[in-house]
């Protein structure tokens, strides 16, 4: 693909970073193949993880065209800018265009990037997965590699205020390759969310422990965080869900 927009955005992006003082830790970055298709999974926790999800195929020089809800192509300002980068729309109403999109970006050999959670963790835990990541990694016939990233909700996430200060250390943890072949998406994707949650695990307890003291917001309930139990989190998931019904019919009317 021509990409005029890629890089010079990839060198704003590295050099926010700096000016930001952030701090990375990476690890796995060598599971992603250097070429050749292959579907990244990611972890959503914040506003901002298609940006860092990016960096875990950075090192294999690969530039990820990520999938994302298309109220973000709607808008006059981003929606140029992810045509630009060759993002994919997702239309959650008629998913089957995004879907055959990312399969052929793959056939091609281009590096998509999705989020089986679909929408963004209150909890910081998890959520549960859908099943395109493997039913689209094996209709495309390529590895499905695992990434999960923490600090990213530290800066912009739901229900809290951005907080872009100085000195954040951002993980990003990438796993080995997985092969799903298609037989039992379910089961695989149980699979996935089994190895993404050992991952997590890992990573949170790697994370600097003067960053996230017990209490932090941005940690889960059950590892000593005040963010929301899973539960909680549904519910409230819920709430907004009918807060946006109710928006759009009050538009409509």
């Amino acid at each position: 693909m021509l990409d005029l927009t890629y890089p010079p955005i990839i060198l704003t992006a590295k050099l926010a970073f700096r000016a930001l003082g952030q701090r990375f830790i990476m690890s796995g970055t060598e599971h992603v193949p250097r070429k050749g298709g292959v579907l990244l999974a990611c972890n959503h926790v914040g506003y901002v993880d298609f940006i860092y999800g990016g960096l875990a195929a950075n090192p294999s020089g690969r530039k990820v065209r990520f999938m994302a809800k298309r109220e973000i192509f709607d808008n006059p300002y981003s929606g140029p800018l992810m045509r630009s980068l060759h993002h994919i729309e997702v239309d959650r109403g008629e998913g089957l265009a995004s879907y055959n999109t990312a399969v052929d970006y793959l056939r091609r050999g281009e590096a998509v990037g999705i989020f089986p959670e679909a929408t963004i963790s209150r909890s910081m835990e998890l959520k549960e997965f859908k099943t395109g990541a493997v039913r689209i990694a094996a209709d495309a016939g390529v590895p499905l590699v695992p990434v999960i990233l923490w600090g990213t909700q530290r800066m912009m996430t739901k229900d809290h205020p951005r907080d872009f200060s100085r000195g954040k250390t951002i993980a990003i943890t990438v796993g080995e390759p997985l092969h799903p072949d298609g037989e039992d998406p379910v089961a695989e994707t149980a699979e996935l969310r089994s190895v993404m949650t050992s991952m997590l695990e890992r990573t949170i307890a790697a994370y600097p422990t003067d960053e996230q003291p017990p209490g932090s917001w941005w940690v889960p309930s059950r590892l000593g965080g005040t963010a929301p139990t899973p539960d909680e989190a549904a519910r409230l998931d819920v709430e907004e869900r009918r807060a946006r019904a109710a928006k759009r019919a009050s538009r409509s009317r």
